[in-house]
């Protein structure tokens, strides 16, 4: 919205600034972060009031979490989505399909996310939307993005898949883009989600990724740069950074109130937008191989229950004491702060190796 102040840049310089998407990224980071800080308190404060007894803790997980985690309230990803939202709107330009792309996705995943959320707490009890329904709402959503990617994206790269280290190449998939580009959206969606299992453990990754993710998108939205680089021109992704800012500032908001003990958690409403917004940026800018390295934490959480589940079926035992696999080392004894913070480093040395992608020539 600011951006077209710049128009008035006649009457006064200082409106030239919001042509620089770095300019409204930062503006958007700053605008985020604030809205995190004011609203935080009192959201918190709704949901304790509205949910009694907070968020339903499963029988069947860690002991400690009986213990720790009970009367914790959820639903707290409605202060990043919001945050985010609202940052996006006001400093991202309006008239880019990329922004709306992404945008739509994540709040179209976040009302998948409050809905669960909204009949565990009602019931209360961990079973909420069915999950057959949660897939089925996501794979719609990411069908409509997919496609929507196949008309946005120029001719050349329309329906491709590029491949990182080998610039070069790119894998013509035609219209078979359109369920690999649903995979990646929901597979990053439900991943996330399966992550979101101690305090802090989801929000900083995905800050993490998004920020990566930030980066390639002005990356591959401006000529020189891929020139540079070697890597294909997206026109117009530049722009997500503006978005990828807003999720990092709101993220920053919310971990203030959701680090160990934490005062809330974000919920399938902020897991599933947040995973489902990772999924639609690496979609919109050629790099859905990248995402697999950037948000490679993400992907070990979801193959760890797949393996689980799989062995278990085939033989009656477990390959892991529980899964996802931040739960695995809870039953070895780590500490909640120790499993949070070295997947915190994890996290930050791949989205390193995902940068370097960039510049591997």
């Amino acid at each position: 919205m600011f951006y077209w102040l710049a128009e008035l840049s006649e009457a006064f310089m200082g409106f030239n600034l919001f042509r620089y998407i770095t300019t409204r990224a930062g503006a958007a980071f700053v605008t985020a972060l604030i809205f995190g800080f004011v609203f935080g308190k009192p959201l918190i404060a709704f949901l304790r009031r509205r949910q009694g007894k907070g968020q339903p803790i499963r029988e069947d997980g860690p002991e400690s979490h009986l213990l720790t985690k009970k009367g914790t309230p959820t639903m707290g990803g409605l202060l990043i989505l919001s945050a985010l939202v609202v940052s996006t709107l006001l400093w991202a330009r309006l008239d880019n399909p990329y922004v709306w792309l992404v945008l739509l996705v994540t709040v179209a995943f976040g009302l998948i996310g409050f809905a669960d959320d909204y009949a565990k707490v009602s019931k209360g009890n961990h079973k909420g939307v069915s999950g057959k329904v949660r897939m089925a709402l996501g794979m719609v959503i990411a069908l409509i993005a997919s496609v929507a990617a196949m008309y946005i994206h120029p001719p050349e790269l329309s329906g491709q898949l590029a491949v990182p280290v080998f610039k070069s190449v790119l894998i013509d998939m035609g219209w078979f883009f359109v369920p690999f580009g649903m995979f990646v959206i929901v597979g990053a969606a439900n991943s996330v989600n399966l992550t979101d299992g101690l305090d802090g453990l989801a929000i900083m990754p995905v800050m993490i990724a998004a920020g990566t993710l930030g980066v390639i998108a002005y990356a591959v939205g401006r000529v020189d740069f891929t020139s540079y680089l070697d890597v294909h021109y997206v026109p117009g992704t530049g722009e997500l950074l503006v978005f990828c800012a807003a999720l990092v500032g709101g993220g920053l908001g919310f971990l203030w109130y959701n680090a160990p003990p934490a005062a809330v958690f974000m919920g399938d409403t902020g897991s599933l937008a947040l995973g489902g917004a990772l999924g639609a940026i690496a979609v919109a800018t050629k790099h859905e191989i990248v995402l697999g390295i950037v948000g490679g934490l993400f992907v070990i959480e979801a193959l760890s229950v797949i393996i689980q589940v799989l062995y278990f079926k085939r033989t009656g035992k477990r390959v892991f004491l529980m899964a996802p696999i931040h739960h695995h080392f809870e039953k070895k004894g780590w500490a909640e702060p120790q499993i949070v913070i070295r997947f915190w480093i994890i996290s930050l040395v791949l989205a390193l190796i995902g940068l370097a992608t960039l510049k591997i020539r």
